[in-house]
């Protein structure tokens, strides 16, 4: 790895410590880690001491591998200290959410396009996009880039460009908001049977459950089952889909293993499955904050401009339908949170986001509808993209 990786990476790992220095040692305890990784990170980049992206013309290998690696890894060890039943507690009334959340995205995406008169104001593309912010929305990339492939989206430069760093920008502002809503919206909200409504409630910072003491065996033994969870669902998914033809994802296969592995008492009471798994969230959240390029979006335009109101409204749409059908019927401030994030930002940000709240009983489930939305996304946003 070159010195500029090595660099980029120790930036990242700083980022985390001052987040973490600042939740124990100040009045921005209330924001969390989670919250301030984002925001720090956001403000170094668009700085340009780090990078804001990466693209096949100018790739961040780091960037890539917490992407691609990290945040996987994080999923499997973080799920290591579940317990099934939790997701019997919450399983049922956080899927309902999830997919009124999804409805929400699409019905967002379509008001939009229609709104900004996408028609003119993006071009003959403007249907392909609104299909593409609704699968990125539901599920994730893998939606995102599915409709932009179908529509060759790719091949127009600028606006492709253009729809990535918004992206960025609202998944970003999303998971500020959701860190925000239940703190400033807890006292106006009904106690619910499903969750903790206590409006007086601390941020709980978890430094203790947190804390584990480490032998090099123990990083050997996480490192193992970390990296084996993660080839083993690489290669189930490739033999499934020479086998039956059938993709089924790869982050699937890897909640499953970890699901099976968190039963068994040997993997349940590892050391060290906690303090990675959080690091690697940590990690995968300071990436995300990276990602929200502002000059990108400034460098465009009117064309900028009119994505991220789209992108806006969208997200509006989405935010009023799903907590205001939690609010009707009663719901859990915390798991509504949790259930949009899923949509917007994905299962690790939402895991991330459970964390942030204290709800470790909300971990499992924001990885599982993290999964739904991605074997969901692509069939929504294509019936967006023929709606518009």
């Amino acid at each position: 790895m070159s010195a500029y990786q090595l660099f980029i990476g120790s930036v990242l790992c700083l980022v985390i410590v001052l987040s973490e220095y600042l939740v124990r040692k100040t009045f921005l305890r209330n924001l969390g880690t989670a919250l301030l990784v984002i925001l720090i990170t956001a403000i170094v980049a668009n700085l340009h001491i780090i990078p804001t992206t990466s693209t096949a013309e100018n790739p961040i290998p780091i960037y890539d591998f917490i992407f691609g690696t990290l945040a996987p890894l994080s999923i499997l060890w973080l799920l290591l200290q579940v317990n099934l039943k939790d997701i019997i507690k919450a399983g049922r009334s956080i899927i309902i959410l999830f997919l009124i959340g999804s409805v929400g995205t699409a019905m967002g995406a379509i008001v939009g396009m229609k709104i900004i008169n996408g028609a003119e104001t993006i071009g003959p593309l403007y249907n392909a996009i609104g299909g593409m912010f609704t699968g990125t929305y539901t599920g994730g990339s893998i939606n995102f880039n599915a409709v932009a492939l179908e529509y060759d989206v790719m091949k127009d430069g600028v606006l492709f460009g253009g729809t990535v760093a918004v992206d960025n920008i609202i998944t970003s502002l999303w998971m500020i908001l959701c860190i925000a809503i239940p703190s400033l919206l807890r006292r106006f909200w009904p106690n619910s049977k499903h969750g903790k409504e206590d409006g007086n409630r601390e941020v709980d910072l978890g430094i203790k459950e947190d804390t584990e003491a480490m032998h090099p065996l123990d990083l050997a033994k996480t490192l193992i089952t970390g990296m084996g969870g993660l080839a083993f669902s690489e290669w189930a998914n490739e033999w499934i889909f020479q086998t039956f033809e059938k993709n089924v994802p790869s982050i699937i296969i890897l909640t499953i293993v970890a699901l099976i592995l968190a039963q068994i008492p040997y993997f349940n009471k590892m050391n060290g499955p906690r303090a990675l798994g959080l690091f690697s969230v940590y990690m995968f959240l300071c990436v995300i904050g990276a990602y929200c390029d502002f000059e990108a979006l400034g460098n465009i335009g009117m064309l900028g401009i009119n994505l991220l109101v789209f992108a806006l409204i969208t997200m509006g749409v989405h935010g009023i339908i799903l907590f205001g059908s939690a609010r009707i019927f009663k719901m859990d401030l915390d798991m509504a949170a949790v259930a949009s994030q899923a949509n917007i930002g994905g299962g690790t940000s939402a895991l991330a986001l459970a964390r942030s709240l204290g709800r470790s009983d909300l971990v499992l489930p924001a990885v599982l509808i993290g999964s739904l939305g991605t074997g969901i996304g692509t069939f929504l946003g294509f019936w967006v993209a023929g709606v518009l």
